[in-house]
């Protein structure tokens, strides 16, 4: 399988001519069944090969790496964090989840709660859920918007392109500083979503996973569909590009995710860090010091 010929697949940097129709949650890649333990011998080894490149992120720290998931519900945000990140150091991964914002939260631009997360020099960091969520379920709900204590005179019909270059900006500026961005939204298919749900539902061991609230917001399909189609048309960057990533198989999702985590750390050049003469000298007599007690 060509790895690079399957992320660029999948990979928006330009979102101008983006829609969300012409990608398939069901796609494969021409994966069927019968190649699923192919895919999971890549899964495998594209997870052995993050765990090497992390070790050798942190020693060189200078580039960090933050990776942003967005999906609707049951698209398997979770797990596919789980998987991917399986085999690396968990002392250089911080995994932040940004649910409905506090009191103090409130208090602050909408960015502010995600900015104290962004992962330092060395580390890998995670947001299960982000800022995009100004742009998702405060567009599709107004009145989480009148509760955010913006002045009114501020709230009007360009706030969301107006998000949106604030988001742009806040990406560029990450990169600008060496934390690189990649972005994957999990397209989940209605018809996989609804199953899903009713496995939750059929499985006593995954009720807790469900809310009523799940088949409320499922009301929003469409309203949904078109906000995620004009965030990523709007969000698109070569700096911080989308993966728009099929989520009805949920071992392929996996594939595209790990690899496209180990193309972004190749992309840094990393390299672990050149031992001077000096500290080499200072090496050697350690270790002579050691050897003659």
């Amino acid at each position: 399988m060509k790895i690079d010929k399957l992320l660029k697949r999948y990979r928006v940097e330009h979102g101008k001519h983006f829609r969300l129709h012409d990608y398939d949650p069901a796609d494969t890649h021409g994966l069927g069944s019968e190649l699923k333990p192919e895919a999971k011998e890549l899964l495998a080894n594209g997870v052995k090969e993050l765990s090497r490149l992390q070790d050798i992120l942190a020693a060189q720290d200078r580039w960090g790496l933050l990776l942003i998931f967005q999906a609707l519900d049951a698209a398997g945000k979770d797990g596919t964090i789980k998987h991917v990140m399986s085999g690396v150091n968990p002392q250089g991964v911080d995994v932040s989840s940004f649910k409905a914002p506090s009191s103090e939260e409130l208090h602050h631009g909408y960015l502010w709660r995600c900015m104290k997360c962004v992962p330092g020099r060395g580390r890998i960091g995670i947001f299960n859920r982000s800022y995009y969520e100004e742009v998702l379920v405060v567009r599709i709900h107004p009145e989480i918007l009148d509760n955010q204590k913006l002045p009114k005179v501020l709230v009007t019909r360009h706030i969301w392109e107006e998000r949106f270059e604030d988001i742009n900006n806040f990406e560029r500026y990450a990169t600008r500083n060496g934390i690189a961005v990649v972005k994957f939204f999990l397209h989940l298919s209605k018809k996989e979503q609804k199953r899903r749900f009713i496995e939750r539902l059929d499985t006593p061991d995954k009720n807790w996973k469900f809310s009523a609230s799940d088949v409320k917001e499922r009301g929003f399909w469409d309203a949904y569909q078109e906000a995620y189609e004009d965030m990523i048309r709007h969000t698109a960057t070569a700096c911080a590009p989308w993966y728009v990533v099929p989520a009805d198989n949920k071992w392929f999702t996996r594939l595209v995710v790990a690899q496209a985590v180990v193309d972004a750390l190749k992309g840094m050049s990393l390299k672990y860090p050149k031992v001077s003469g000096a500290e080499k000298a200072a090496l050697k007599e350690a270790r002579q010091q050691l050897e003659n007690e």
